[in-house]
């Protein structure tokens, strides 16, 4: 009977979906992590107080977004509380901490890249993969993932976090009305992602980074490897 279950799973594909959610779930938190340190180090601590600074998954996680950021590599988790009236300049400080996440994000990627590109050439000096599949493909997925999060999220439309970024160029009388938006923006968004409105741009732009930065990475290596050699 063990045989036969055996047989009829398809173990691979369970354990590229386990190092995707792995992946995602590394993502999201460094993500929401650093919101939160970026508003502490402003001076706000609602963050602390909410147990947000934690490194816990159960606390940032929406099981839409984390869905959305498996199936589709966009998504989102819980928004971390901020009170911008700890802020000595709250427009500034909102546009900061917004900005946080995403570059945490970005900066995950590259960092992700140079691993792989130091991974690759030892396979390259090898001659061979083995024992190295694993983490070929982990830091494969967290430059791929950490882009597509970093995207998304500055994409200026409420509540993602470059509509922060935007909101801190507009006057007062359009800045809260443009915060405002955000109680509605989720709606509109999931449909938005639904019809595959942001597919195109989220796509291209996703693999020119991917491309750059594993072709730099690639390149410092190269470069190491022939000063070595």
């Amino acid at each position: 009977m063990f045989s036969q279950l055996d047989q009829g799973v398809d173990w691979s594909s369970l354990g590229a979906m386990a190092l995707r959610v792995v992946v995602v779930l590394l993502c999201l938190v460094v993500h929401e992590v650093c919101h939160g340190l970026a508003a502490y180090w402003l001076g706000d601590p609602t963050a602390k107080r909410n147990h947000r600074l934690s490194l816990n998954p159960l606390r940032h996680l929406d099981p839409f977004g984390l869905l959305m950021m498996v199936v589709v590599g966009f998504g989102w988790a819980k928004p971390v509380p901020v009170d911008p009236r700890y802020f000595k300049n709250p427009k500034g400080g909102m546009a900061i901490t917004a900005l946080a996440g995403p570059l945490s994000n970005l900066l995950m990627a590259y960092l992700s890249a140079l691993a792989l590109g130091a991974l690759s050439a030892v396979a390259a000096v090898r001659g061979e993969t083995a024992g190295l599949t694993l983490w070929l493909d982990f830091f494969a997925l967290m430059v791929s993932l950490n882009i597509g999060l970093g995207i998304f999220n500055l994409i200026p439309f409420p509540p993602l976090d470059g509509s922060k970024v935007v909101a801190m160029f507009l006057p007062d009388r359009w800045y809260y009305r443009w915060m405002q938006l955000e109680r509605y923006g989720m709606f509109i968004l999931m449909v938005a992602l639904w019809f595959g409105v942001f597919d195109g741009f989220l796509g291209t732009a996703r693999r020119v980074l991917v491309d750059w930065m594993l072709q730099g990475a690639n390149g410092v290596f190269q470069a190491v490897l022939s000063l070595l050699v």
